[in-house]
């Protein structure tokens, strides 16, 4: 679903990507304009309303051609599922703008203190994937009266004005996203600019902000491990293929059918994956979505990221010394694949 000119111009920024930790403004500035962090925003806010199969194809390309870079599409464009969530006025004025996008968290480690007309915010919240150029942050936190710790959690919205980005982000892997702690420090948020991720406060929203979030992540984020297994196994095919001067018959052999097992295993899991996401996005669309089918999707999804994580490990070993170059694509797509399959809704609980 990627033009032929956003695909070189993706791969073209590949090592920018990965030694400076973000996104370089000219590929920023196509990403606005391909609107792909607002695939899952009405028309009328600028956004492209896809459903979830589409969205999912787009996250596995943008994946395919730079791991980063299919990671912080993925992430901005799930930002999107907050819109009804939010007053009908605050969603229009944030979500407008060409480069909106969200940064943030769920987890609650933060505080906000009620007064009047809003709150006095304080906290930190680690693993902000697109801090670096975010028009917003959201984070959770749990809300304080009359100096009393209470059981609510509200998610508030900040400017970037109001944030401190902490730039910690050191993985294996993915290292373009960006993905640092960020900290606020006695930040008012008006109670507009907060919102609770259970109650809908608008009714801007496509049929794919009420499909369940769990499985709606677990499809997001499998979809980015399928475009990293993809790009692995043509950086392996292509690594092998260089290699057939230097090898004996045997190692050829051997390697050549191990790439043609792993390929097909991959291709089956990619289509089950799919298939599968297809089968109950149609069922949603219906109102036929019930939890034994929403379960049977969660392991489809976890199981395709595990395959395509098994694939790579199944052919590292036989790719020699240019596979353990941090500079070798076949390398950089092994550690972004690693580092997406990571994520707390891909592996076992």
């Amino acid at each position: 679903m990627l033009s032929e000119d956003l695909s070189k111009i993706i791969r073209s920024t590949t090592t920018e990507i990965e030694q400076t930790g973000t996104l370089p403004d000219d590929l920023l500035q196509v990403a606005y304009e391909e609107k792909l962090f607002k695939l899952f925003l009405p028309k009328e806010l600028g956004g492209r309303a896809l459903s979830l199969p589409e969205a999912a194809q787009v996250f596995q390309d943008t994946s395919y051609e730079d791991g980063s870079f299919g990671w912080l599409t993925t992430i901005g464009s799930g930002g999107n599922l907050f819109l009804e969530n939010m007053t009908g006025t605050q969603a229009i004025e944030l979500y407008t703008p060409q480069n909106a996008v969200i940064a943030g968290s769920g987890y609650a480690t933060g505080e906000a203190h009620a007064e009047r007309d809003g709150y006095l915010v304080s906290g930190e919240w680690r693993y902000c994937s697109g801090a670096p150029y975010a028009s917003m942050f959201t984070a959770n936190t749990i809300i304080w009266r009359d100096g009393q710790e209470t059981d609510e959690m509200r998610a508030c919205i900040f400017m970037p004005d109001q944030v401190e980005i902490v730039e910690d982000w050191n993985a294996i892997g993915l290292k373009g996203t960006g993905s640092h702690t960020i900290r606020v420090k006695d930040a008012f948020v008006p109670h507009d600019r907060t919102f609770s991720v259970v109650e809908t406060q608008n009714s801007l929203g496509l049929p794919v902000h009420s499909f369940p979030f769990v499985q709606f992540s677990q499809v997001s984020f499998a979809a980015v491990c399928l475009g990293l297994g993809a790009r692995f196994l043509e950086e392996a095919h292509t690594l092998a293929e260089h290699a057939k001067s230097r090898w004996n018959a045997e190692k050829i052999s051997s390697t050549v059918r191990l790439l043609e097992e792993q390929q097909k295993r991959f291709n089956e899991a990619e289509q089950l994956f799919h298939t599968a996401v297809s089968r109950r996005w149609d069922m949603h669309l219906n109102g036929k979505l019930d939890d034994h089918e929403l379960d049977q999707l969660s392991a489809v999804c976890m199981e395709s990221s595990d395959i395509a994580t098994d694939c790579a490990v199944q052919l590292f070993r036989r790719l020699g010394m240019q596979a353990v170059l941090e500079t070798s694509s076949v390398n950089r797509a092994f550690r972004d694949l690693w580092t997406a399959g990571q994520h707390g809704f891909l592996t076992p609980s």
